[in-house]
């Protein structure tokens, strides 16, 4: 996967989401936001919104080849990195709200995943060269789950009334995970690319158990906000194949409202 091209890797993505809405999988819910995350770099590239498009369709490759990775070995007798197969475990279970398997999805994807990606993509002095893209795949990721969250409103109706009565336990696990990767992954990269090649397995399995603590940090965020959680998925809609679809035709940002969340992370 990691020479093929952005629509291979979309067509790839379109084939997960087709099985996730046939078999009721609530593993598609990450797939589903993987995929607008992966059509906007597309967009993004043809716009010339990246420093370097050929880089980035290399990164982008590289990227989703971890992804399909994991969900091959899923399939087969293989095993995961540890924090994939919490992604997929919770997929099998019924408490996990939408909103928390998008981001312990997002967890393992990019605290784990992006880091290596870039350190494959620009070894070496080519690294710090390619920050400033890198800061914009997360900011597309984070511009998205804004966009979305209207629909996961519609689909977990009682989130909204959690927010609104000052709860924002919404708010406050989005703040976590988006937060958490976009401070770790980068680090993790300059830490992977500066590490000798015999050693880096053995830094990329301590990372993936650091990741997967964090995973289950979002999966069970403590008995006061899991109460609250709770009562929010007594009320969610259980159609998962509907719930798909209905991300699937959620509105999209804008590349010029990313450029903003990058210029407002460069000012703080």
């Amino acid at each position: 996967m990691g020479s093929h091209s952005i629509e291979q890797v979309l067509a790839g993505l379109d084939a997960e989401i087709a099985r996730a809405i046939e078999d009721g999988d609530r593993c598609g819910y990450f797939t589903v936001l993987y995929r607008k995350v992966t059509a906007k770099v597309k967009e993004g590239i043809e716009a010339g919104f990246f420093d370097d498009g050929e880089r980035m369709e290399r990164l982008d490759a590289l990227f989703a080849e971890r992804y399909f990775d994991a969900v091959s070995a899923r399939r087969s007798s293989a095993t995961p990195t540890a924090s994939w197969q919490l992604t997929f475990d919770a997929g099998g279970r019924w408490r996990p709200l939408v909103l928390q398997h998008l981001l312990v999805g997002i967890n393992a994807h990019i605290n784990l995943d992006l880091g290596v990606a870039a350190a494959r993509c620009s070894p070496g002095p080519q690294l710090p060269r390619l920050r400033g893209d890198f800061d914009r795949i997360n900011a597309i990721l984070a511009s998205m789950i804004d966009a979305v969250q209207a629909d996961l409103q519609r689909i977990s109706p009682w989130m909204a009334v959690l927010d609104r009565i000052g709860a924002r336990t919404s708010t406050e696990l989005v703040r976590f995970s988006i937060v958490t990767a976009r401070a770790g992954a980068w680090r993790f990269a300059t830490d992977l690319d500066a590490t000798p090649a015999p050693d880096r397995d053995a830094l990329i399995e301590a990372r993936d158990q650091r990741v997967a603590r964090v995973g289950r940090m979002v999966l069970r965020p403590g008995p006061w906000m899991s109460a609250g959680l709770l009562l929010v998925r007594v009320r969610e809609r259980d159609d998962v194949a509907a719930n798909l679809e209905r991300l699937l035709d959620a509105a999209e940002p804008s590349l010029a409202s990313v450029e903003d969340v990058v210029a407002g992370a460069e000012e703080r």
